[in-house]
């Protein structure tokens, strides 16, 4: 897999945190997929096709990114 995403923690656009673990591919189609676990709750593991991952999206009348990688984060209890 080429993915360059960095493994490590993001910030959802909504304000949640989640830790992206790895990156898969889709059994049938071979697309790639990121694996995400949630730094909150009961720590569900996610997976979202990688081009999703990365887009943009509109929030409150702008173009953010749906996730940006942050460098450090208090994990929830």
């Amino acid at each position: 897999m080429g993915s360059k995403l960095k493994f490590g923690i993001y910030e959802h656009f909504k304000g949640k945190h989640y830790e992206v673990i790895g990156t898969a591919l889709h059994s049938e189609t071979l697309e790639e997929l990121v694996v995400y676990r949630a730094l909150y709750g009961e720590g569900g593991l996610w997976v979202r096709p990688l081009e999703m991952f990365l887009e943009t999206v509109e929030f409150q009348g702008k173009r953010v990114s749906r996730f940006c990688r942050i460098e450090h984060v208090e994990i929830e209890q």
